[in-house]
């Protein structure tokens, strides 16, 4: 099967241009038809010369994933996307609008394998990572189903399906392909990595030099009950985790945002705000309060709103700078996993009763 090309950087394809004794700067003519044209055939590529065209035709294609459902929410407007990849696994991706930002979010693997007990996207387990090509598709396949609306994605955030920094190579080579000017075109500060708490990667992203925005996923105050809501952290416990975030800040001259899950009577008490507060004393850093988002499986409930306006506000008064923001999509399954997990099981049930067709009683 011929490589797609979505997979290569401009970089990369100007590598394989160089190799041919092709000039450089078709790379960019290359970019512009496939990433703001759309364009899925070489051959209509036409200020390229026909001997190039054969040539991209030959060594490439150019995949486009294919939208299984979309769902639109009466609440919020949020859009959430199924969309089917070549081997025929699903994957989500979510169009979520606030105020004058519409923000896509990202899935970057098929399933999960760090098994947060609060998320739906690790529960059937880990699958792949999803290619480069398959991890940019999803935000222009949205941007194109939403330009008849007159609506385009202002923000960018990997914050769906999986861990994003454990497939790191294909996020980053995303990263650069999403921010390029020939590419997708947008700043690199409009975009969010949010990752669970991978110490060395973190480190290694600090390395990149790229001006994108850190989120990490704290949810806990202290590693015992972390170690019960995200196993991660039995093995990079909190000690170490927030050592490579405070690194992170330090190479970077960036802020790092702690994303904190507000859920009923277990992390949300007083005591939890005290440790909160007392962790993240004198860190360059924000938090950003989220009320949970239930589904079925799990008897987790998000914290009554008025005891989230009592946290933020205790976080804040430590001079901590502290958002709170409901969980949006909460009619459509917009949780991360949870659409797919609704077609997973639809479609274990049609295999289920296809096996039973002719069987004798």
């Amino acid at each position: 099967m011929k490589e797609d090309i979505k997979n290569l950087t401009l970089e990369e394809i100007t590598q394989f241009l160089l190799s041919r004794g092709e000039k450089p700067y078709h790379a960019k003519q290359i970019a512009l038809w496939i990433y703001r044209r759309n364009i899925t055939d070489f051959a209509k590529m036409t200020d390229l010369s026909l001997k190039l065209r054969q040539a991209l035709e030959t060594n490439f294609s150019i995949q486009k994933l294919i939208l299984k459902e979309e769902k639109i929410s009466e609440i919020d407007s949020t859009r959430k996307f199924i969309f089917q990849l070549k081997d025929n696994y699903l994957i989500e991706s979510v169009l979520i609008p606030n105020l004058n930002r519409l923000t896509a979010c990202l899935s970057t693997q098929v399933g999960c394998k760090f098994g947060c007990i609060f998320c739906a996207s690790g529960m059937r387990g880990f699958i792949r990572n999803l290619e480069t090509g398959e991890i940019v598709d999803q935000l222009q396949s949205m941007m194109e189903e939403i330009k008849s609306f007159g609506q385009k994605v202002t923000n960018v955030v990997f914050m769906g399906m999986g861990e994003p920094l454990d497939n790191y190579e294909n996020l980053i080579k995303a990263i650069k392909i999403i921010n390029h000017p020939s590419g997708m075109n947008m700043g690199a500060r409009k975009i969010t990595i949010s990752t669970s708490g991978l110490p060395e990667k973190i480190l290694r992203l600090a390395q990149e030099k790229l001006q994108v925005e850190l989120s990490v996923s704290l949810h806990a105050t202290n590693d015992e009950l972390r170690n019960a809501l995200m196993p991660i952290n039995k093995r990079y416990p909190l000690k170490e985790l927030l050592s490579a975030c405070k690194e992170y800040t330090s190479l970077t001259k960036r802020l790092i945002t702690f994303e904190y899950l507000l859920i009923k009577e277990v992390n949300d008490r007083k005591e939890n705000l005290r440790e909160l507060s007392e962790l993240l004393h004198g860190f360059k850093c924000k938090v950003n309060l989220i009320l949970y988002n239930p589904f079925p499986g799990k008897e987790f409930k998000p914290s009554p709103i008025e005891k989230a306006i009592l946290f933020q506000r205790g976080l804040q008064r430590k001079g901590i700078i502290t958002t709170l923001r409901q969980s949006k999509g909460s009619d459509i399954e917009a949780a991360c996993g949870q659409l797919r997990r609704v077609h997973a099981m639809q479609e274990d049930r049609a295999n289920r009763d296809a096996s039973l067709v002719g069987t004798p009683e």
